[in-house]
Order: C-alpha cells, then sequence, then structure tokens
C-alpha cells in the first residue's frame, strides 16, 4: 500500500478500502473464502479496480480481513495452553475454538486450506505455532490421566470439519449448537467421560429446519 491516508483527498481512498475491507468480511464469514472478489467489490459499492489498487491479490484481502479472527484463535489457544491444568485448558480450547469458528465459516476454510502466498505465510506460521502447542497440551493432559491415550492431533481437526458442518446448511443454526457440540466433543475425548458433568441446554434444531415431524 502506497496511499497516504494522512494527506487531504485521500479520505475517499481510506473510506474504499474500509468499505472493501467490511464487505469481505462479511461474505467470507457467511459464505467462505471462495466469494468471488467481484462480489466483494458489488457488495463494497467500488469497482474491481479500485479493489485492486487496495488489494493486489485474494491473499492478501484474506490475510487483513481474517488479521483479528486469526489473532482470536492463537489467543484462545495460548490461554489454554497457560493453564496450570492442561485438562481444563484443553477443554477451554475445544469450546473457545468451536465457539469461534460457529461464527466465521472463512476461518475454518481458511484455516484447514492449502492456500500459499506471502501474505498468507504469517498465518501459516501462526497455525503451526497453535499447533505445537496443541501437541504439548495433549501430551500434558495425557499424563494427567484426564485425556484418552489413543488420541491425535488429527482429531481437533476432525472436530472443526464437523463444526463447520453444523453452519454449512441451508438454514442458520444457533451458536447454542456449537456449544453443544464442544460438550460432547470433551466426553469424547475424557478417559473418563463421566467426570464431566451435565451437557449444555438442548437446542431444538428440527423445528427451526423445518424437518420436525408432525404430530398425528
Amino acid at each position: 500500500m502506497t496511499d497516504d491516508f494522512s494527506q487531504p483527498g485521500r479520505v475517499d481512498a481510506r473510506e474504499n478500502r474500509e468499505r472493501i475491507l467490511e464487505a469481505a468480511r462479511d461474505l467470507f464469514r457467511t459464505e467462505g473464502v471462495d466469494v468471488p472478489l467481484r462480489e466483494v467489490a458489488r457488495r463494497a459499492g467500488v469497482g474491481p479496480a479500485t479493489l485492486y489498487r487496495h488489494f493486489a491479490t485474494k491473499q492478501a484481502l484474506l490475510a487483513e480481513a481474517f488479521a483479528g479472527p486469526l489473532r482470536a484463535c492463537r489467543e484462545i489457544v495460548a490461554a489454554g495452553a497457560a493453564d496450570p491444568d492442561p485438562w481444563r485448558g484443553l477443554c477451554a480450547v475445544i469450546e473457545g475454538l468451536c465457539a469461534l469458528h460457529a461464527r466465521d465459516r472463512g476461518l475454518t476454510e481458511l484455516f484447514l486450506s492449502h492456500l500459499t502466498g506471502p501474505e498468507i505465510a504469517a498465518a501459516a506460521r501462526g497455525r503451526a505455532t497453535d499447533y505445537r502447542a496443541m501437541a504439548d497440551l495433549a501430551g500434558r493432559a495425557k499424563a494427567a490421566g484426564r485425556l484418552r491415550p489413543d488420541f491425535v492431533l488429527d482429531d481437533l481437526l476432525l472436530m472443526l470439519l464437523a463444526n463447520k458442518g453444523i453452519h454449512s446448511g441451508p438454514a442458520p443454526v444457533p451458536p447454542a449448537a456449537s456449544a453443544r457440540f464442544a460438550a460432547y466433543v470433551v466426553r469424547a475425548f475424557a478417559a473418563e467421560p463421566a467426570r464431566e458433568g451435565e451437557l449444555p441446554g438442548p437446542v431444538r434444531l428440527a423445528e427451526a429446519m423445518g424437518i420436525a415431524g408432525r404430530p398425528s
């Protein structure tokens, strides 16, 4: 970026950039990262040329649009890893990631994607750091006898894929569905599931999705 937004006459450029980012965040969050850039430009109310002046590649736009959510993801993992009780920390990570990814479909796709390019490199490095932190946390939870011994880190990716599926259907699903799903995941990962207490309240999805059986 070479625009000096502090100079007179550049206010419109700054506003265009902010509109592009707002539109991109909204579209990526609700529809995923495959949204065409022309749709981002249309939603932002700018022409494609204006979008490309601010973001030369889609990777550059993705990196900027997801800077905040990726930072939040790293903070969740870091907080869990810092917990002196490794099982409690792991449960907090599971619950936090499910809640965060439930709000942002594109974040899950970016996290699980093979997108490359210099703009995505920082996100990839952060993902690798998170992976190492989770490996250490899982190892400590196993050593404490709280995490089932056959758990592997790929199970967390399986969790993210499944959580994404909850929110990928045609009908909107409330975030509470991910909270209940996370509670089931905790029990599936626990060495002693009976110790994990009660599940969050049920989420009445069938009626909301129009598939509830009619009373006879």
